[in-house]
């Protein structure tokens, strides 16, 4: 089938040369086309040009994008978009002055949505997981990575990671699966943290990789959580089982996640609100991607990641939204583009890299996904006519996205 979309006042996020990731300076230049179409043919990018060169061309379906922009779909590199209920009490709570990590030692936070999780049967954890994947797709997300990490059991963590593949295989997104069952020590094992270490490399993981569930592991090493040896212990019972590791790294200390994460070649480290120069240094000539949460941050009231200071030394970032209902309630990752401009001086273009082909080359996806590239699978959305790139970044609530495009099939479109 081909889908021609004529009309196109620019095409934004173009990249010719092959890169799999964009990095330091790099990161600042967006190339764009401008009075465009369009061509898809067969799910992929095929052709496009100016629209004073258009000729015949035999389309199946042809779309008007009445002089809107067009941008490759966001890739969202960490959600934790499976999990039962809410978790709005604690909103409260951090409201009258209680912190992230005072709620987590009373027994709340990732412990309450396990709690929940346990009682919510499968069935009714995939309808509201597939509302949350509705409403991030409406919004430009066409790649989507989901972790596991509220079942905090075997079977619990087992019937996170079956919903996650419910979903890759009934939804339009590209859907990345990753065993978090390192996201907090489950209430049976209270004080007994090595003995759950031991559940996850002895138990969890071989029968997470004999279902072929998941992608990628991770591990929460972070103070108060995992250490820097049981973070290494299960990246390499992960690797021998075909896992690749994704580390949540420094978001409460500077807790040596980041280098262990390099040290086996991580695919991610995620969050970083707490980054020094041992850690920037870390990453240089590394393959692993820094991916910055500032949804969490926004939403916690926490500092932001020194994204300025990361790119200034050369290196790249992805943006993710942290989809999840204790600490960042949000898939939107336009959102996440603004706020990485107004709260860490990103530009928008570099913001835009940042939540498109950084965020694929952190799910291992670059290759077919992250921007408009001849060949690459036609993830797109079409805005409403705008004055510039940079208007999509400032108007940061102004409905704009008006049609959603995944594998070049539209899957929303706004009257």
């Amino acid at each position: 089938m081909k889908l021609l979309v004529k009309n196109i006042g620019r095409i934004v996020g173009i990249e010719s040369t092959g890169r799999l990731r964009v990095c330091g300076a790099e990161m600042d230049r967006l190339e764009c086309f401008d009075d465009a179409w369009l061509l898809v043919d067969n799910d992929r990018f095929a052709a496009y040009g100016r629209m004073d060169e258009l000729g015949e061309i035999a389309a199946d379906q042809v779309v008007d994008a009445e002089e809107g922009m067009l941008f490759p779909s966001f890739c969202d590199s960490h959600t934790h978009l499976v999990y039962a209920g809410s978790r709005e009490q604690e909103f409260l709570d951090k409201i009258n002055g209680l912190s992230y990590e005072e709620i987590a030692r009373r027994g709340g936070g990732i412990l309450n949505s396990a709690d929940l999780l346990h009682e919510t049967s499968e069935d009714e954890l995939y309808a509201q997981a597939m509302e949350r994947v509705r409403e991030i797709t409406a919004m430009g997300t066409g790649c989507v990575e989901i972790k596991s990490g509220y079942g905090l059991s075997t079977g619990d963590e087992l019937k996170m990671l079956r919903v996650i593949r419910r979903i890759r295989e009934t939804s339009p997104l590209e859907v990345r699966a990753t065993f978090l069952g390192a996201h907090a020590v489950a209430r049976a094992y209270r004080g007994r943290q090595g003995e759950y270490v031991d559940l996850i490399c002895n138990e969890m993981l071989p029968a997470v990789a004999a279902e072929g569930l998941a992608d990628f592991v991770d591990v929460f090493c972070d103070e108060g959580f995992f250490t820097v040896e049981e973070t290494a212990r299960i990246l390499r019972v992960g690797r021998k089982l075909g896992l690749r590791g994704k580390i949540h790294a420094n978001e409460l200390a500077v807790s040596g996640g980041v280098q262990v994460g390099v040290e086996y070649d991580a695919l991610s480290v995620d969050h970083l609100e707490r980054m020094g120069a041992a850690e920037i240094e870390a990453l240089h000539g590394a393959v692993t991607m820094p991916t910055l949460l500032p949804g969490a941050a926004f939403f916690l009231g926490m500092s932001y990641p020194p994204a300025r200071e990361m790119i200034g030394a050369g290196l790249g970032v992805a943006l993710a939204s942290d989809y999840n209902p204790g600490s960042s309630p949000s898939g939107n990752m336009r959102m996440v583009v603004s706020l990485a401009s107004i709260r860490m001086k990103m530009t928008p273009a570099e913001a835009i890299n940042a939540a498109t082909l950084n965020g694929a080359y952190a799910m291992g996806l670059s290759r077919d996904y992250g921007s408009i590239t001849l060949g690459k699978v036609a993830n797109f959305f079409i805005t409403k006519p705008m004055s510039s790139v940079e208007f999509f970044s400032y108007a940061y609530q102004t409905p704009l996205i008006r049609r959603v495009f995944l594998k070049g099939g539209e899957v929303f479109g706004m009257a």
